[in-house]
């Protein structure tokens, strides 16, 4: 492994090991929300299962997006508090 690319891994594993709570609760919260916008775009708008598949995703992506940054923020003063 090069240095480069053992440098990404590393840092990648440090990321996920300190964010690991946020990180497992924003996947499922995440196929959650691509099942729920898949079903409400096949049953309101009737269109078929591909095309709500097509346009059900860039919506849940920046909700997830949103979802981590909440999380990381509650977490933090939950913990916070904690401590005190």
């Amino acid at each position: 492994m090069t240095e480069l690319t053992s440098g990404i891994f590393n840092a990648s594993k440090k990321i996920y090991y300190t964010n690991k709570g946020s990180i497992l609760r924003t996947i499922v919260y995440t196929i959650g929300h691509f099942v729920i916008a898949i079903t409400v775009l096949m049953l309101v708008a009737d269109v078929s299962f591909y095309i709500a598949l097509t346009d059900a995703i860039v919506e849940p992506l920046a909700n997830s997006v949103w979802y981590f940054l909440l999380d990381k923020f509650w977490a933090s003063r939950v913990i916070s508090k904690r401590k005190l």
